[in-house]
């Protein structure tokens, strides 16, 4: 599971802890900039487990895990996914941990987006996720709600168990 910077990272607490409770094991990647947003202790505490940063020097991380997080993956969830990270997926851009396993992983790639309808909507954004989406990447669409920024619109991060559903669809 990669958890990017948006505020709806802390939702990735329950999506994460809704998966141990249907008894599926999860690894956590987060970014830099989700660290803005949720300390990888929450997520250890949660989970179980060490947290992935978004550094690829981490001194305590596996050998290579760009590719043994992206070789053992069953399915790549990327929740909440923001218009940053959409983008950099789009174009093949490499240059964090959590890009470098979803580029290096053959599991399914599940995309959950949150951000500013306006930027949900924005041309730009929206063509990065068809390009993502026409080379088999899965999204699980965000819905409309109000938003941090207090706008109402489409961009608020889909239900967390429509999220697990989504994911465990795409593990048959």
């Amino acid at each position: 599971m990669g958890i990017t910077g948006s505020i709806a990272a802390y939702k990735a607490c329950d999506i994460a802890r809704l998966f141990l409770e249907k008894g599926l094991s999860v690894s956590v990647v987060l970014t830099k900039e989700a660290e803005h947003f949720i300390t990888p202790l929450t997520l250890s505490a949660l989970i179980g487990e060490d947290v992935y940063r978004s550094s690829l020097d981490d001194p305590h991380a596996v050998k290579m895990p760009h590719i043994t997080l992206a070789q053992e993956a069953d399915a790549l969830l990327i929740a909440p996914a923001t218009a940053n990270i959409i983008g950099k997926l789009a174009h093949g851009l490499a240059d964090d941990l959590l890009t470098c396993v979803a580029l290096g992983t053959s599991a399914p790639i599940l995309i959950a987006p949150a951000m500013n309808s306006k930027m949900y909507a924005n041309k730009i954004v929206q063509a990065n996720c068809t390009t993502l989406k026409n080379n088999g990447v899965k999204f699980i669409e965000p819905t409309k709600g109000k938003l941090a920024c207090g706008d109402v619109g489409v961009g608020h991060l889909a239900d967390e168990e429509a999220i697990v559903k989504a994911v465990i669809r795409s593990l048959k």
